[in-house]
């Protein structure tokens, strides 16, 4: 599978349509239904949970996508990327940074995994500084209220 066949990394915040996800969900279970579930089924319907805007959806799909990993060594390069773009969705950055970096190290110039790298670690840096902000105006509210517990007691002598 070359890198055009795979779908750039901006492509992760889309969600799909709901008929396009109810198509996929209906081949999926008629072929689990049949005891015949193909590869190629469980995958569609694993990225289309991963481009769902549920995040219960979400976590089945990363969950699905590890077992196609698993059972399939042929579809373990995709699955790395859409493994990636799954625990990116869900917020969980070491993981989607993990799973990219792996396949980096086997595609160092694959475009979409260097797309996702870069949001993972905007993302990372963005909640980085958003949680720099929240500590540091707790640790402001802190002395803030110590000082006039201070002043208070002071004022009282």
């Amino acid at each position: 599978m070359d890198d055009a066949s795979l779908p750039f990394a901006f492509e992760a915040e889309a969600s799909l349509p709901d008929d396009e996800l109810a198509a996929l969900a209906n081949a999926y279970h008629k072929e689990v239904e049949a005891g015949q579930l193909r590869a190629q089924t469980k995958f569609d319907y694993a990225w289309a949970q991963v481009r769902s805007r549920s995040k219960i959806d979400q976590e089945r799909g990363v969950k699905l996508l590890m077992e196609v990993y698993r059972e399939n060594p042929s579809r373990r390069r995709e699955c790395l990327y859409y493994l990636a773009v799954g625990e990116y969705k869900l917020g969980h950055y070491r993981e989607a940074r993990n799973y990219n970096d792996s396949l980096l190290q086997m595609e160092p110039r694959n475009a979409q995994a260097v797309g996702l790298r870069k949001m993972v670690d905007d993302k990372v840096r963005t909640d980085g500084l958003v949680g720099m902000a929240l500590v540091g105006g707790a640790v402001a509210a802190v002395g803030v209220v110590t000082a006039l517990l201070f002043r208070k007691s002071g004022n009282e002598h």
